[in-house]
C-alpha cells in the first residue's frame, strides 16, 4: 500500500475517533465569524475577524479532511495578516499626526504621482470631482480666483465632499508640475480603514472655507 493512502487512512481513522460535534462547532464559529466581517464597516476589525475566522475554518477543513475548504482559507491567513499590518501602520501614522500637522504628510503614500505640462488644464468648474491633488513641485492656478498655488499645496477635496461632487473652481497648471493624486474612492477607503481621517480632512476643508471667507471680505472692503 502506498505511504500517501496509509497517511490518508490514518488521519480519516483519528478524526472518526474524535467527536465530529468539534469539528462543526469550529465551522460554525469560522462561518459566522466570516458573515459577521461582512457586516463591518471598519476595515482593521474586519480584517481581524476575517483572519480569526479563517483559523477556525482552517482547522474544521482539517477536522473532516476537506482539502478545498482547508487549501482556501490557508490561503486567506497570510493575506489577511498582510492587510491588518497595512492597516494598522495606517492608522497608526494618523495617530500620531499633530493637530498642526499637514494632512499631505501622511496621505502622500497612498497618492498615485504623474506630471503635467504647463497650460494644462486639470478640470473646469462644474465638472465632476473624482480626486484630490497634492503639488510636489510647479505652481498651480484657480482660474475664477486668479490665485497661484505653490508647491506643497493641496487641493481638490471640497469638490469631494461637496452634495454634487462638482468643481467650484477651474484649476490649471502655471508651470511644468509633478503631482500626487488620490481618487474619491481611495479616500473613501481610507475613510472606512480609519475613521480618524475624516477629522483631518474637515480641519483640511475648514481651513479652506476660512481661507475663502476671508477672501470674500477682503474684496468686499475694498469696493
Amino acid at each position: 500500500m502506498p505511504a500517501s493512502t496509509t497517511v490518508g487512512a490514518v488521519s480519516r481513522t483519528a478524526a472518526t475517533r474524535m467527536d465530529p460535534s468539534i469539528g462543526y462547532a469550529f465551522g460554525f464559529v469560522g462561518a459566522a465569524l466570516m458573515l459577521a466581517s461582512y457586516m463591518m464597516k471598519s476595515m482593521l476589525p474586519l480584517r481581524v475577524v476575517a483572519l480569526v475566522a479563517c483559523v477556525f475554518l482552517v482547522v474544521y477543513g482539517a477536522f473532516f479532511s476537506a482539502l478545498p475548504t482547508l487549501l482556501l482559507y490557508a490561503a486567506l491567513i497570510p493575506i489577511n495578516i498582510k492587510k491588518t499590518l497595512q492597516i494598522r501602520k495606517l492608522v497608526a501614522s494618523i495617530e500620531r499626526a499633530k493637530a498642526d500637522e499637514p494632512v499631505s504628510k501622511w496621505l502622500l503614500p497612498h497618492m498615485t504621482r504623474r506630471t503635467a505640462a504647463a497650460g494644462t488644464t486639470l478640470w473646469r468648474q462644474g465638472d465632476e470631482a473624482t480626486e484630490m491633488l497634492y503639488l510636489d513641485s510647479g505652481r498651480l492656478r484657480l482660474v475664477e480666483h486668479d490665485e497661484v498655488l505653490d508647491a506643497g499645496a493641496l487641493v481638490g477635496e471640497i469638490g469631494l465632499f461637496a452634495p454634487d461632487h462638482r468643481r467650484t473652481l477651474s484649476l490649471v497648471c502655471e508651470t511644468d508640475c509633478v503631482l500626487y493624486a488620490l481618487s474619491g474612492e481611495a479616500m473613501q477607503q481610507l475613510y472606512f480603514q480609519s475613521p480618524k481621517l475624516g477629522f483631518h480632512v474637515m480641519r483640511l476643508i475648514v481651513a479652506r472655507l476660512m481661507h475663502d471667507t476671508d477672501r470674500a471680505r477682503a474684496a468686499a472692503a475694498a469696493h
